[in-house]
């Protein structure tokens, strides 16, 4: 029979785990921010390695699939610098555009996402040409491998995936297209968007099934993936970089437009990933 003494000692042990198990939690600082001319960087001590971002890699026209990307696509743009929260958990950023449009940017990192919180405004007497944008998120390091050597890797395709029919698919996908102005990469197009104005990289004749693109860690622990709302495209890039570019639609004078966006950086649980991705873009 337990004495009284015995069981006070084991309920103070499990006290004390109890309360050190939820300061190893409170300890843990989770994602944080780091702004360094234009690129926005993710650290965390769960990380396998940094994550860094062209952020903003370009704002963009329509009509963009079969044009010359630097002569017809991009539109130049101007990034300030608003201002960073001490312990870099929150990031306020200003782009703006050579015909006008001011997008402000909030960026905020969690535990284990980073929250992006977009206001696009034409304050100007023209509609704007703004029709979509591409945040570069380089994986090398989250997939272990150099960046070094990205160049036109394709080395990173089979831990990256997208979903078509509602099913996770790792890349190359089925129906890999091979032909565009650009070479290599792949971009997939969502039903609503249309085909001409899209990444001049090949475009897939598959439709993704939602906005979630992501990729694996080198130990298959953790995922990483993206989402915007709303978005224009999917992208696999040309060093290992994995696009979901945000949809501005152009922005007729006077236009004040919303935008939201999210990087997943969690446990490698896809059905609890889907349930929080549904929570979080119902629309998609």
């Amino acid at each position: 029979m337990n004495s009284p003494h015995l069981l006070a000692r084991i309920a103070i042990a499990l006290f004390s785990l109890n309360w050190a198990g939820l300061a190893a939690t409170t300890d843990d600082p989770g994602l944080q921010l780091v702004r360094e001319g234009h690129w926005l960087t993710i650290r965390g001590p769960r990380l396998p390695g940094e994550i860094r971002i062209n952020y903003l890699e370009a704002y963009c026209r329509a009509g963009s699939t079969e044009a010359d990307w630097v002569k017809h696509t991009t539109i130049k743009h101007k990034n300030e610098l608003v201002s960073m929260s001490a312990d870099g958990k929150v990031l306020k950023l200003k782009d703006t555009l050579e015909d006008g449009v001011i997008v402000e940017h909030t960026i905020t990192a969690k535990r284990d996402e980073v929250d992006f919180r977009l206001t696009a405004h034409n304050p100007s007497a023209v509609r704007s040409e703004a029709h979509w944008a591409q945040p570069c998120v380089r994986l090398s390091a989250f997939m272990g491998f150099d960046e070094k050597t990205a160049g036109n890797a394709t080395d990173y395709l089979p831990r990256s995936f997208i979903f078509l029919d509602g099913k996770l698919t790792r890349m190359p996908t089925p129906d890999w297209a091979t032909q565009a102005r650009y070479m290599p990469g792949q971009v997939w197009c969502p039903q609503n968007i249309p085909r001409t104005d899209v990444n001049p990289r090949p475009l897939s004749p598959l439709v993704p099934s939602n906005g979630l693109i992501g990729c694996f860690s080198a130990d298959d622990k953790l995922v990483y993936a993206t989402a915007w709302e709303p978005y224009q495209e999917l992208f696999q890039g040309v060093i290992r970089c994995l696009h979901s570019d945000f949809r501005l639609g152009g922005l007729k004078p006077g236009e004040t437009k919303q935008i939201r966006g999210k990087i997943y950086l969690v446990p490698n649980d896809i059905p609890a990933l889907m349930k929080r991705y549904q929570k979080d873009f119902p629309a998609q």
